[in-house]
């Protein structure tokens, strides 16, 4: 519960009383002493009805400047406070979640101001590079722990299931601008690191296990970025820590911006699109699945019926209207990316299946196959696939490679180039206990025990 105290001038008392009385909410006036003539109200109320209750007391001819005052109540007799927090508070049904005004809060928090937003988005970046090219995962989480992208994603479907289109707005210049500047950090840093020498320029960064993570789109990413939604809607709505669903989004995010910069500083197309198609892939599903958890929670979605009634030509209608045409054009783009190389991938890994399962290359076993992303001929006309086996006999296989190569390219209908790499190891096969027999533990201790165990003992132990 709150209480709100509001001082009331004598000219609105009427007023106020009778807005106060149509929405059936009780109140008690006192005489003010101050140098003004008039009354305090004292209205407890629900605590995520504050909001409703002042806005129609403003509606209804009061100041919004008056003296206001509003406190936690930790016990209060109500008769109709359950009436009320069900007529007045908009939220979820089943209430599984915070009312609208507390999520816009808490997404309204999240977001920190411009100039610290923009530092720690370069900030998070810089990091990101370096954890990258280390090949360091730990550096690279470092990274994800100060992003600021939580809130200025999360916020954009916040807005849309509480009809603010202000902050869809907000939530999507900041996300453009965040990601323009993370890139850009990304860039100056690679830059940096190149030139100064600290990272050969020569490099193929491409070949560094942490930045191949993040070059393709594939199912994995998909769920990183459909789990970190889901995560951050449900934290937001709920009592649960934003801030660790906000790690799960940044996770999504700032690794795909920081390949994108390195990509570009090491003048490499096929890495510099793979990781642009993936940041976009996961913002897209980001947004989308925070969207759909929280219409599933019971927020109401209010996109539709709002641009119904908001059809007029105006620089806000427009503006929205511009965000949303843009949001579809790079779910499109992105679904288009995404699914064509997911696609080329799928194929590759069953032609090099096929010819492994052949009775020529029956002694090998496949380690891993890692796949370039696959442009449709946008940047490069090949695609590179390095293919992993394990052998442990002395045989060559010279016409793998070529093999390999054959099988992908007939099911791909793409130019690719196959490199294979062996993981040579040697094999000692077991030896079953019914050739020496059964060794008990004791038995390695039998002859220091003979030492000492008196005579009679010995048959016993035996």
């Amino acid at each position: 519960m709150r209480l709100v105290q509001v001082f009331v001038p004598k000219d609105d008392r009427d007023a106020v009383r009778e807005a106060l009385s149509e929405m059936e909410v009780e109140f008690v006036f006192t005489d003010a002493n101050g140098g003004r003539e008039g009354s305090l109200a004292e209205i407890p109320v629900p605590s995520s009805a504050v909001g409703v209750v002042l806005d129609r007391l403003y509606e209804a001819g009061l100041d919004e400047d008056t003296y206001t005052v509003v406190t936690d109540v930790e016990e209060a007799t109500v008769p109709n406070a359950d009436e009320l927090e069900d007529r007045y508070v908009e939220g979820p049904k089943g209430k599984r979640g915070a009312p609208n005004v507390e999520i816009r809060a808490r997404a309204e928090d999240l977001t920190p101001d411009t100039a610290t937003y923009l530092a720690f988005a370069v900030a998070s970046a810089v990091v990101a590079v370096g954890g990258l090219l280390l090949d360091s995962a730990i550096v690279i989480v470092g990274a994800m722990v100060i992003a600021p992208f939580a809130g200025s994603t999360l916020s954009a479907s916040v807005g849309a299931v509480i009809s603010d289109h202000e902050m869809v707005v907000d939530s999507a210049t900041s996300q453009v601008t965040g990601l323009v500047v993370a890139y850009l950090g990304a860039v100056a840093m690679s830059v940096f690191l190149q030139r100064s020498g600290f990272v050969p320029s020569t490099l193929d960064v491409a070949t560094i296990g942490q930045v191949g993570a993040f070059v393709t789109p594939n199912l994995l990413t998909f769920a990183i970025a459909v789990s970190a939604g889901f995560a951050g809607a449900l934290a937001i709505a709920t009592d649960l820590p934003v801030s660790i669903a906000g790690v799960a989004v940044a996770a999504a995010i700032v690794p795909a911006a920081a390949v994108a910069g390195i990509g570009t500083a090491w003048g490499q197309p096929l890495v510099v699109a793979g990781g642009t198609v993936l940041l976009l892939m996961n913002i897209v599903f980001i947004n989308l699945t925070a969207y759909l958890t929280l219409v599933a929670l019971g927020y109401r979605s209010s996109v539709i019926p709002a641009v119904r009634e908001s059809a007029d030509v105006s620089l806000r209608s427009g503006a929205y209207a511009v965000i949303v045409l843009l949001f579809v054009v790079v779910v499109a783009v992105t679904a288009l990316g995404t699914y064509q190389h997911l696609v080329f991938e799928q194929e590759a890994n069953d032609g090099v299946q096929t010819v492994l399962d052949g009775e020529e290359y029956s002694e090998l076993e496949l380690a891993g196959v890692a796949t370039e992303y696959n442009d449709a001929g946008a940047f490069s006309d090949e695609v590179s696939v390095t293919v992993t086996v394990g052998r442990s006999g002395d045989s060559e296989h010279e016409r793998l490679a070529t093999d390999l190569q054959a099988e992908i390219d007939n099911r791909t209908a793409r130019s690719v180039r196959v490199d294979v790499r062996f993981v040579d190891y040697q094999r000692a096969p077991a030896t079953g206990d019914g050739e020496r027999g059964v060794r008990w533990p004791f038995d390695e201790w039998r002859p220091s025990l003979d030492e000492w165990i008196p005579t009679s003992a010995r048959t016993s132990v035996a």
